[in-house]
């Protein structure tokens, strides 16, 4: 068992994290820092499956900043064989992979107090969240914004009811599909179709960060 379950504390990277959500300083859309993520998966069963890998870019002032990265491969105990031909990670292979703990102590050291940025985000905080879970900690503290979301807030969004894939989403906004299914090559296409549903909203109108966040078909997760 973990010391700091002993102890009823947490341990310091965690203290560390939730220092960064200490100053209620009042975020605007141009000079927040986000960090678009995605991760690679044994599977879509939040509790069974576990994480393959972690990747993302961060950006500020409608800017990509690929200098400022993160891109992670996680050790599998099982591994499922069927998910291979999507993802491409192979149990040994020759990718350098670390641990679950490190894996998530550098996710929270990179993203601090950021705006996450996900392409149907539920599933992946739901991931987040349950290798943080394993280690006896709580849920993720950032918020949080979903391209899928987002992309309805759009006179692009022809029905209301659909759920739209990253792939599709990719055609609306003629993206090219470089690194498909790679979590560091997903979170950068999920950048540039946000960074495309930002610059669609703020042509019409004057745009906020309330204004993203805001979701008034709000319910589970997100």
């Amino acid at each position: 068992m973990f010391d700091w379950l002993k102890n009823k504390t947490y341990p310091d990277f965690w203290n560390e994290y939730v220092h960064h959500f200490k100053d209620k300083k009042e975020q605007e859309l141009n000079t927040s820092r986000f960090v678009v993520f995605d991760t690679e998966t044994t599977g879509l069963h939040i509790k069974e499956d576990k994480m393959l890998s972690i990747g993302a870019v961060s950006m500020t002032g409608n800017v990509i900043d690929v200098a400022d990265s993160f891109e992670i491969y996680i050790k599998q105990e099982s591994f499922n064989t069927q998910t291979v031909a999507i993802h491409g990670i192979l149990k040994e292979g020759s990718m350098v992979k670390t641990e679950e703990k490190e894996a998530v102590v550098l996710f929270l050291q990179y993203i601090k107090d950021a705006i996450l940025v996900a392409h149907h985000a539920a599933f992946d905080m739901a991931m987040i969240n349950e290798s943080l879970a394993r280690l006896g900690l709580p849920k993720l503290k950032n918020k949080v914004l979903d391209t899928g979301i987002l992309f309805k807030k759009t006179a692009l969004c022809k029905d209301q009811n659909k759920q739209y894939a990253l792939d599709v989403l990719c055609e609306v906004f003629h993206i090219k599909k470089h690194d498909r299914h790679t979590a560091a090559g997903d979170a950068f296409i999920t950048g540039l179709i946000f960074l495309k549903i930002v610059g669609t909203l703020m042509a019409s109108r004057k745009l906020t960060l309330k204004d993203l966040l805001y979701n008034r078909n709000r319910r589970g997760l997100l």
